[in-house]
């Protein structure tokens, strides 16, 4: 037996999703929660994060619903106009100061850094060895299930003989350069440091080896802004896209010819669909590096040698290996948000995390049927393949019909800057916002009927 805790809502993991959760949660419901977390503060993967990381998206559509994270325009530089996206630091002191002042400063949440969740409604502290326990009545919240694996916490997913191999983290602690970089990875972490060994380290081009399993399909960041004329837009010009479209393939070359998704080589078609936004400078830059190996993953990687499942690439002798190559959006399958042991959250409309936990909290914190809490808030999932995406979306429009039918959740998501579609209540009409609001209606139907015999929805 261990000590216990008397709360009514045990929360597993204080990075985004729990914090997103229980902030929307102790907003709109007197309870209590224990917080729980085997790292030493909140904030998740964010703590071990790569130095030069910053948000793909707007600061806005990240954090939680109560504290708007960011909002400023940037006004110079090569993403002037765009809204700012917070980088690590920030991020970090965001949480920080959430946990301190809005949380345990209200007295109704208490935070148990550095302890491991042992199952059973019992939880022990990694430093002491001393076990808590939480009553029978407590709701167990897991917002670990879509915990993003890193490349700092990740070891290669190779064998390694000889080779200079560092995880994407240590690249700003390279005092030498190498006569030549190896970047592995498709997704985001790889094109990040791609651009921050151009842009911020002056390397040449064609001193970098880009080894790229797959090409990945990415979203024009101009678009996915917290301007509902233009997000709004955006979705609409979707939808026209997805109605007409006579394949997955056929459907992101529409998108790409309607400026909503791009890719780093016009001469392949990418099949993979993680999705993340990217600005145009940024694809300039990424389309400077010539030296791409498409031969599948990496098998073992030894001094002036990689072998890959297709083949074999040399490198020189001194090349420094940089792996970016880690499980970052998880699709560990879709299970009911809420079920009579635990409430595991996911995402719930196409993407957006941060908002999928607020909503999940809120519908907690408002309902008190869990059949009813499933039926407005089913989970969604992350793209990867083109077919991923399809259904990703599929899922989140029809959530977003689901829970936008309740008058008190459309205002509250209207309400909140991490919902990436909401109109403010006092945003006032424009010609752009009622052109956007006008095509979205049209073309929503077919474009979701569309959408929905392409994906893994219109299979089942």
């Amino acid at each position: 037996m261990g000590r216990e805790v008397e709360v009514d809502y045990l929360v597993v993991g204080a990075g985004a999703m729990g914090m997103g959760f229980t902030d929307a949660l102790i907003d709109h419901a007197d309870v209590r929660v224990a917080l729980v977390d085997r790292r030493q503060g909140p904030g998740g993967h964010w703590l071990e994060a790569y130095p030069f990381v910053r948000l793909h998206q707007s600061s806005t559509f990240y954090g939680v619903a109560s504290t708007v994270l960011g909002g400023k325009i940037q006004t110079d530089g090569p993403e002037a106009g765009l809204h700012e996206r917070a980088d690590q630091p920030t991020i970090c002191a965001y949480y920080d100061d959430l946990l301190t002042d809005r949380m345990v400063g209200s007295g109704r949440v208490e935070f148990f850094p550095g302890h491991d969740y042992l199952g059973d409604r019992a939880f022990l502290s990694l430093e002491s060895g001393e076990r808590f326990e939480v009553p029978e009545r407590c709701r167990v919240v897991d917002a670990r299930y879509l915990a993003p694996e890193i490349p700092a916490e990740t070891p290669p997913r190779f064998a390694v003989d000889g080779a200079q191999v560092i995880p994407v983290n240590d690249l700003v602690r390279v005092e030498h350069d190498p006569s030549q970089y190896v970047i592995v990875g498709s997704g985001k972490t790889a094109t990040d440091a791609c651009i921050w060994l151009l842009r911020e380290r002056g390397v040449d081009p064609d001193d970098i080896c880009w080894v790229r399993p797959r090409d990945p399909w990415m979203l024009n960041r101009a678009l996915i802004q917290p301007d509902p004329a233009i997000y709004l837009g955006m979705v609409a010009n979707m939808m026209r896209v997805s109605a007409g479209a006579a394949s997955l393939d056929d459907l992101f070359l529409g998108l790409e010819e309607a400026g909503i998704m791009l890719r780093v080589d016009r001469s392949v078609v990418p099949t993979m669909a993680k999705a993340p936004t990217l600005g145009l400078w940024e694809l300039e830059l990424l389309r400077c590096i010539e030296h791409v190996v498409r031969r599948g993953h990496i098998r073992s990687a030894s001094r002036g040698r990689l072998e890959l499942a297709d083949g074999s690439v040399t490198l020189a002798d001194d090349a420094l290996i940089v792996n970016c190559a880690a499980d970052g959006l998880r699709n560990p399958g879709r299970i009911p948000i809420w079920q009579p042991e635990v409430i595991t959250l996911q995402t719930i409309r196409a993407g957006f995390p941060c908002f999928g936990a607020a909503l999940a909290g809120y519908v907690e914190a408002t309902r008190d049927d869990d059949v009813e809490k499933n039926r407005l808030c089913a989970p969604s999932s992350f793209g990867n393949s083109l077919r991923d995406w399809a259904t990703m979306n599929v899922l989140g429009l029809r959530n977003a019909a689901s829970f936008g039918s309740e008058p008190d959740i459309k205002a509250w998501t209207d309400s909140i800057a991490v919902n990436p579609a909401r109109i403010p209540p006092d945003h006032g009409t424009s010609p752009e916002l009622d052109d956007a609001l006008d095509r979205l209606q049209t073309n929503l139907a077919p474009g979701l009927a569309r959408l929905t015999e392409l994906s893994d929805v219109g299979r089942a």
